[in-house]
């Protein structure tokens, strides 16, 4: 099981650390990604980071704001989101293989 949480409404030019919370399988064992989907929009990839935190990847739109972590002892995968843009709004998921989680909502609004 995956939960994510940390979503909100934040101003432009704001920041927000989402938190995923895995269950039910060997977290440090697994690749893990977050995925995004904007109102009316398809899914989206974020990042990703491999098992053990040593390698993440950027989509070009996020790279140089977003920084993906993972804590392998708490079972929890993170996104820090910096310098957050209007175009950033859509519900987060984590996901690994065919597991993902409800989401958590992020609104970037004045």
């Amino acid at each position: 099981r995956l939960v994510e949480s940390g979503g909100g409404l934040v101003q432009p030019g704001g920041s927000l650390r989402l938190s995923c919370a895995a269950s039910g399988f060997t977290f440090s064992a697994y690749f893990m990604s977050w995925v995004r989907q904007a109102p009316g929009k398809g899914l989206e990839w974020v990042s990703d980071i491999n098992a053990s935190g040593g390698v993440t990847t950027y989509a070009d739109s996020v790279k140089g704001r977003f920084t993906i972590s993972r804590d392998n002892a708490k079972n929890t995968l993170y996104l820090q989101m910096n310098s957050l843009k209007p175009e950033d709004t859509a519900l987060y998921y984590c996901t690994t293989g065919a597991l993902r989680g409800q989401g958590t909502q992020v609104t970037v609004s004045s």
